[in-house]
């Protein structure tokens, strides 16, 4: 017998028993990437037909490349979290969802650190 209520034993938990938390990041990281993704789609019609030497000067100003950077981070998060959902909902194997959600991850962590120190190499 638990002196927890109904009410208390259910609060926030949905059928993965992981609460609210996940489906706010993914809103969150979705409302961060609209003025982003407005700002790249607008960068890079900019610099459509540019030489390399004007792509290298425009990243090469802080301010771009740490608009780059929050874009690339926020996206990756964006994507991973949105693969999670997949994985949990469609990988009924318990071996199998592990690696998948392990790829997952490093797949974000390697794509995330190579766009970074890229940007910190292009910025410095």
């Amino acid at each position: 017998m638990s002196l927890e209520t109904p009410m208390h034993r259910v609060q926030g938990f949905g059928s993965a028993h992981s609460g609210t938390q996940h489906f706010w990041r993914q809103r969150i990281t979705a409302v961060a990437l609209i003025p982003l993704s407005i700002w790249f789609g607008v960068s890079a019609l900019g610099l459509v037909g540019a030489r390399e030497t004007d792509v290298l000067n425009f990243f090469h100003h802080p301010w771009n490349a740490g608009l780059m950077g929050m874009f690339v981070v926020i996206m990756l998060i964006h994507m991973m979290i949105g693969l999670q959902s997949v994985i949990d909902d469609y990988v009924y194997t318990a071996g199998w969802k592990l690696v998948c959600l392990l790829l997952n991850r490093a797949f974000a962590l390697v794509i995330g650190v190579a766009c970074l120190l890229a940007l910190l190499q292009i910025a410095l």
